[in-house]
């Protein structure tokens, strides 16, 4: 009889077991929602049901579980299917579109054709299992089943090619270095060797007027030169032999500019008197007054081809005048300061103005605006000199002396003495050039430099002398200007005198070496 009842229990006890695991089921199914609880909790089920039947905390917090579950599901989904059920859109994906189906089939059989067995590999002798090779069936189907690259297809995208042959990127290396093309090396900068010039010598020395000679013209034959002085007067000089031929008086104030006409019997005057006059040289009068300027007029200037004056002052402006009817064609204003020198040619850009204000701007003479603003210097720009035959210019302020070319006004280089050194010795008011490119600059202490024009090296420094019973302080450059053939030199001085300058004709290359060493180039702006 014992062997039955144990087997009444048995079937017993298994009845209960699976009931309660329904029970437990039915009750998971209420609470679990895919993707909201780990993969853990429900395999372990079993486990916590009966640890959860143990505790009694469990179990209420098993409670609020559910209904915090249920009422989550009743807010955000209507039915199960809208919550658990996958997007209708991501049915398609399942199935392959049937061109590429059919691409596949025509990409197998090619490769049966030929004789080569996409799922084995090769490179691997080893046995593997039927999903391994399966897996890398369907891969190489996937793969093969992708267009091929046509040669004139697409341009979107292009690899760049490298070339073949391997040429050095740095030939003046040893050997050359031939490698990426992302390593790109800065040209080389070569010092350019200066030309050799004569020093420069004092020729003669003039007296006349009782002031500071502010301003010096040549007149176009090379016969004579005016200046002008702060006694207010206008000096007409023989260039050969420095005698006074003409006194002109008539303004108010220290001449400040002059210029001579090369194809009118003019001259042009302006003034801290505000006054810009037109002198008939026939009859040694004024024929035209040019009123508008505000302030001191400062420089001044003639355009080589056409009827016009531009002159500039105090009141930072430029102004264009038509020389015969005396109006005011343009006002170039853009200055923030005075503009302290003006220069003209015949081609764009026309008109060139410095300013106290440390720029130097470029004019588009028929429209009247500015065409480019060089801001390079750090100081007040005192004086400019135009090439004779040369499209290039150069400026000088208290900090340096640099050289730029037309017509965008590109930088080209700094003018640097022995030693790097720098400027012209002082504030630079005078520069001057010839045709034999040498740049003279004189500052107000009385430093006079001589430059090469191509490769910005001093080549000679003067100080200037004053005249007996002058102090030492009144040695300051204050004007200059070449004659017609660059072989004289003429300055006004704060000592009231004006001096000739020559070079020495006695000077050779072996008496006189250039002294000059090739510097690092580095480039200043």
């Amino acid at each position: 009889m014992a062997p039955p009842k144990r087997a009444g229990s048995r079937a017993k006890a298994a009845a209960e077991a699976s009931q309660d695991k329904d029970k437990d089921r039915d009750d998971v199914q209420d609470v679990v929602m895919t993707g909201n609880i780990p993969e853990s909790a429900s395999s372990n089920h079993e486990g916590d049901a009966t640890e959860n039947s143990r505790s009694p905390a469990a179990s209420e917090l098993r409670a609020m579980l559910q209904r915090s579950v249920k009422r989550t599901r009743e807010l955000f989904a209507e039915d199960e299917t809208t919550l658990y059920g996958a997007p209708a859109e991501d049915l398609d994906v399942q199935v392959l579109p049937q061109p590429l189906l059919k691409r596949q089939k025509e990409q197998l059989e090619k490769r049966k054709s030929k004789g080569t067995s996409p799922s084995t590999s090769s490179s691997s002798p080893s046995i593997r299992s039927d999903s391994a090779g399966a897996s890398e069936s369907n891969v190489e189907k996937l793969l093969d089943g992708l267009p091929k690259k046509t040669s004139a297809s697409s341009q979107a995208l292009v690899m760049h090619q490298k070339p073949t042959t391997s040429t050095p990127l740095f030939p003046d290396t040893p050997g050359g270095v031939s490698g990426s093309g992302s390593l790109i090396r800065r040209p080389v900068a070569k010092a350019i060797r200066p030309e050799w010039h004569a020093p420069w010598k004092l020729m003669r020395v003039i007296s006349g007027h009782q002031g500071w000679v502010r301003s010096v013209a040549v007149e176009p034959g090379n016969t004579w030169f005016a200046t002008g002085a702060g006694d207010r007067i206008i000096k007409i000089w023989d260039l050969a032999s420095g005698r006074l031929k003409l006194s002109l008086t008539g303004h108010i104030g220290q001449v400040r500019g002059l210029a001579v006409s090369n194809r009118h019997p003019y001259l042009f005057s302006c003034g801290d008197d505000k006054m810009v006059k037109c002198w008939d040289l026939e009859t040694n009068k004024v024929i035209r007054h040019y009123h508008g300027h505000l302030s001191g007029v400062y420089a001044l200037a003639m355009h080589p081809t056409l009827d016009v004056l531009v002159t500039s002052g105090r009141d930072a402006t430029a102004r264009v005048w038509d020389m015969r009817t005396k109006q005011a064609v343009h006002i170039l204003s853009g200055h923030t300061g005075t503009v302290s020198s003006v220069k003209c040619q015949e081609a764009d850009p026309q008109v060139i103005t410095s300013s106290m204000d440390s720029t130097v701007r470029l004019w588009d003479l028929a429209a009247g605006k500015t065409l480019t603003t060089l801001t390079h210097h750090k100081k007040s720009v005192r004086t400019m000199a135009l090439h004779p035959t040369e499209f290039t210019f150069a400026t000088a302020s208290p900090d340096n002396i640099k050289q730029w070319k037309c017509p965008e006004g590109q930088f080209m280089r700094n003018f640097e003495g022995p030693d790097g050194v720098i400027g012209g010795g002082g504030i630079v008011n005078a520069m001057a050039v010839n045709a034999d490119n040498v740049l003279f600059t004189g500052a107000d202490n009385g430093v006079m430099g001589f430059w090469d024009w191509k490769s910005g090296h001093r080549f000679q420094r003067l100080d200037s002398l004053v005249q007996p019973g002058s102090l030492e302080s009144e040695a300051g450059i204050f004007c200059a200007e070449f004659d017609k053939t660059g072989l004289r030199l003429i300055t006004g001085e704060a000592d009231k005198t004006i001096k000739i300058w020559k070079e020495d004709d006695t000077a050779t290359p072996e008496t006189h070496p250039l002294d000059w060493k090739p510097s690092l180039m580095k480039k200043r702006y």
